[in-house]
């Protein structure tokens, strides 16, 4: 696809609850938005209330319009519900959530550097720095040379902060400049640990080099009034500070007479409501300098040290953001990975047998699930099915589907499967760590339409016999991995020329409405009621529809599979 003019570039401003706003430059025509990579989204929004296939962006004459592709809940464009819409500066879409994301459309934002499409943007420039210190003729008239001086070392650090360098590097260099800016004897950079404690992540030297950053001791005091404060503490004589500060423990023993400490925070976020106001984001860190000269500091050194702090917070921030998208893209592409592997593993094309017909479909709520079935050939005469629902979500559980699925398909060497289910469970719990069990309905048909089956915890099948419904069981049973003593045995039932099995996963009767009602079993009773003779696609695709209605559009919880066979009399 062509790319799209980057003069001016036009972004996409994310907007969750709750988390940073991120920039994505809308690049090709049309741009995809959706949930998931499945349906080649360009923008990929994690919320499963969102349809795979949301909206799309695309180039007109004169700009840009959004375009509704059928999200259940409809696109909305300043509150207002559009199918297509002329785009402008500062439009916000929606999409019909009340908690949901977010996105700002932007045309004007010029962009400090290249960005890639995965790179969190920050419209932030050199200029807009020196914006916070005066205009340049201003400072050339009033600053002596020396504040000139450190002002270049200013710029040559805040050039470096956006440049391609590592991380680790680019703070160094920043420290090494703050170094040079206080005339300090050595500086620091912390961040806070997992328990929000500062730790120090970076220490250099009045020459450049790396220190130990066990062999300095910074003031907490100084940080701690830093932080409360949320504001820089600049002292250039200790003896003249506040009691607190010069009189603190490390300080004393250290004879330190200068020092600095600057809180580091994240970019400003907008209010819930979008307002105008901002606060502060999350505390990042801190820079710490300290000598034992005194020194003095000017108001131009004072606001060289803020718009510095400034614009390391930036970087940290910027380096966080990005950080975490490269996480959440591995994690996708490791997710992605295992949903190719669990597709992959279930049966495609089923195949009618000559006294058995069967359908099945699995639609998990996640990108990979803990339901699946299976359906394979034991011997010339009998086919075995099954359908199994793993507790829990996620990868864990479809860990545990697979590790399933290799040992029942066992039962094709003709293994007796009460012996397969008995030593499954045992094995189970023997791993109990694991904390998983699953419900599992496993059957094998005859020939000559002899149903053998065993239940472990998993809903009853639904029988179809001649228009009629029935539960094929109404016994309660364990699941198979929860108690080591459970017994699992087989009962057997004769299945007549054209009776129906529909077997199903609790995300079926547990779905729900915006009411929070479940579908349950009543109504899948009753969509079912009167079918006779109908293909199994119909049946299958029936159900789904009558769960999609139901449900309103509303965010579902749990994987839907459904296993549909049908016995006849073979010729």
């Amino acid at each position: 696809m062509p790319e799209l003019s980057s003069d001016p570039v036009t972004l996409l401003e994310v907007a969750f609850p709750g988390r940073p706003h991120e920039f994505v430059p809308v690049n090709e025509s049309p741009f995809l938005i959706g949930r998931g990579s499945e349906t080649g989204n360009h923008l990929q929004l994690d919320d499963r209330r969102i349809s795979r296939r949301c909206a799309a962006i695309v180039t007109i004459e004169n700009g840009y319009k959004i375009q509704d592709l059928g999200h259940r809940q409809g696109i909305f464009v300043n509150g207002e519900k559009v199918d297509r819409r002329d785009l402008h500066e500062g439009d916000r879409i929606q999409f019909g959530l009340e908690d949901g994301c977010e996105i700002i459309f932007h045309t004007t934002i010029q962009p400090p550097a290249p960005v890639s499409d995965t790179a969190v943007f920050r419209p932030a420039t050199i200029e807009s720095m020196l914006t916070r210190l005066g205009s340049i003729p201003s400072i050339a008239a009033a600053v002596p040379a020396s504040g000139l001086s450190k002002l270049n070392l200013l710029l040559e650090a805040t050039s470096l902060l956006h440049s391609q360098l590592p991380l680790d590097s680019v703070l160094g260099t920043m420290l090494d400049h703050a170094i040079s800016i206080t005339n300090a004897d050595r500086g620091l950079l912390l961040e806070p640990d997992a328990e929000g404690l500062l730790k120090v992540r970076l220490a250099r030297g009045t020459k450049g080099e790396n220190l130990p950053p066990g062999s300095i001791t910074p003031s907490q005091t100084a940080l701690h009034q830093a932080i409360d404060r949320q504001a820089a503490i600049i002292a250039g004589d200790l003896n003249l500070a506040d009691i607190d500060l010069k009189s603190a423990q490390s300080i004393v023993v250290q004879n330190l007479r200068t020092m600095v400490a600057i809180p580091l925070y994240a970019m400003p976020r907008a209010n819930s409501d979008q307002s105008i106001i901002f606060r502060r984001g999350q505390l990042l860190g801190a820079i710490y300098l300290d000598s034992r000269r005194p020194a003095a500091f000017s108001d131009i050194d004072r606001q060289i040290l803020d718009a510095l702090g400034v614009e390391a917070a930036s970087i940290l921030d910027n380096a966080r953001l990005v950080e975490r998208e490269r996480e959440r893209q591995r994690l996708e592409q490791e997710l992605n990975i295992a949903r190719d592997i669990q597709q992959a593993l279930l049966p495609h094309g089923l195949n009618d047998f000559p006294h058995l017909a069967v359908t099945g479909i699995q639609n998990p709520c996640h990108a990979v699930g803990g339901d699946y079935f299976d359906v394979f050939p034991i011997g010339a005469d009998r086919t075995a099915f099954l359908i199994a629902d793993v507790s829990g979500k996620g990868l864990g559980a479809a860990l545990l589907t697979t590790m399933l699925q290799g040992a029942l398909s066992g039962m094709t060497l003709d293994t007796d499967p009460v012996r397969v289910f008995n030593h499954i469970n045992k094995f189970l719990c023997g791993h109990a760590e694991a904390g998983r069990c699953a419900t599992m309905f496993f059957g094998i048909v005859s020939r000559d339409g002899t149903l053998d089956f065993i239940r472990a915890g998993h809903p009853a099948p639904l029988l179809i016999r001649r228009g009629k419904v029935s539960d094929l069981y109404t016994e309660g049973s364990l699941p198979i991995g929860l108690v080591a003593q459970a017994a699992f045995t087989a009962s057997t039932l004769k299945l007549e020329p054209d009776d129906t099995l529909v077997l199903f996963s609790d995300g079926i009767t547990e779905a729900e409405n915006t009411n929070r009602e479940l579908f349950g079993f009543e109504r899948l009773h009753q969509v079912l009621a009167g079918w006779q003779g109908e293909t199994l696609e119909s049946v299958q695709s029936t159900i789904f529809e009558a769960v999609d209605k139901f449900s309103q559009g509303a965010a579902q919880s749990d994987d839907m599979t459904l296993l549909v066979v049908r016995y006849r009399a073979p010729a």
